[in-house]
């Protein structure tokens, strides 16, 4: 996997792109990566964005539903809870996905 793909990747999952998020996961890129550069894992990107389709596939293919993106030290539950995707808690639920305990400073943070 290069860096560069993986970017194409969380570019593809943060603007809604399913079919070029569907193309790098089936060639081989982590979900669960996260660029330095970046810090953000693409299904959080996804989940933040709105883009549930990419966040649904991004976890039908791989993506961790436990990983914390470190940018904005949210779960991919704590982003669904924040911007209201019910649907997507369930699922994560189901798959033994919680909130993770941060400072209480983390709350004054925008996403």
């Amino acid at each position: 996997m290069s860096a560069g793909d993986w970017k194409d990747l969380y570019q593809a999952a943060l603007s809604g792109d399913l079919a070029l998020v569907s193309h790098h996961i089936r060639e081989g890129v982590d979900p669960n990566y996260q660029h330095p550069e970046i810090m953000c894992t693409p299904l959080v990107a996804s989940v933040l964005e709105g883009h549930l389709a990419v966040a649904h596939h991004l976890l039908d293919h791989g993506a961790d539903p436990h990983l914390v993106s470190d940018f904005h030290g949210l779960t991919p539950l704590d982003a669904a809870r924040r911007c209201g995707h019910a649907e997507l808690v369930q699922r994560l639920q189901s798959m033994g996905a919680r909130t993770v305990r941060r400072p209480f400073w983390w709350r004054w943070l925008p996403v």
